[in-house]
């Protein structure tokens, strides 16, 4: 059973986080419909969860498609050493980069994944020379192109079952 601050997280806490993936617009009243619960109940136990972190907050998903960004690439990045100096001159200056939706640190044969969004291959020229190339500490970049989406979760259904 997962805690927060000390305290355990029980099974209708559990039904509000399952509530909340699926519609973080919900309004207690509704939530409390949907779990049974008083919507004064309802509100103390999401306020409980957000002061304690545990959802730590609420955002719009948007589709890149739409907005005209109709390339994903999935960027591979090896450094020249992965020294704590040279990581976080790294981490600093990715941060910076436009494009890219999501970077993490991993283990393996390479250091960094990405995930970069553009409108055309000629955008992608423009990001790999103006944005990844310039990053400081690369030896290798690697770009594979994600053909076709097949699923895509803000969280895996696991974290939110009960495990009692």
């Amino acid at each position: 059973m997962g805690e927060t601050d000390g305290k355990m997280i029980d099974a209708t806490d559990y039904r509000i986080l399952r509530e909340l993936v699926h519609d973080g617009r919900s309004s207690d009243v509704t939530l409390g419909e949907r779990i049974h619960l008083s919507s004064t109940a309802t509100a103390r136990r999401r306020k409980i969860l957000e002061e304690d972190g545990v959802i730590a907050g609420y955002t719009a998903k948007l589709d890149m498609m739409k907005l005209g960004f109709s390339i994903t690439a999935m960027v591979s990045i090896e450094l020249t050493s992965q020294a704590e100096q040279v990581l976080n001159e790294f981490e600093s200056a990715v941060i910076r980069c436009p494009s890219m939706s999501f970077c993490s640190f991993v283990s393996g044969e390479v250091d960094f994944i990405m995930i970069v969004h553009v409108r055309s291959f000629d955008d992608y020229d423009r990001v790999y020379r103006k944005e990844l190339s310039t990053l400081p500490h690369v030896a290798r970049i690697r770009s594979s192109f994600l053909m076709r989406e097949v699923a895509q979760r803000s969280v895996a259904p696991v974290a939110i079952e009960d495990p009692n």
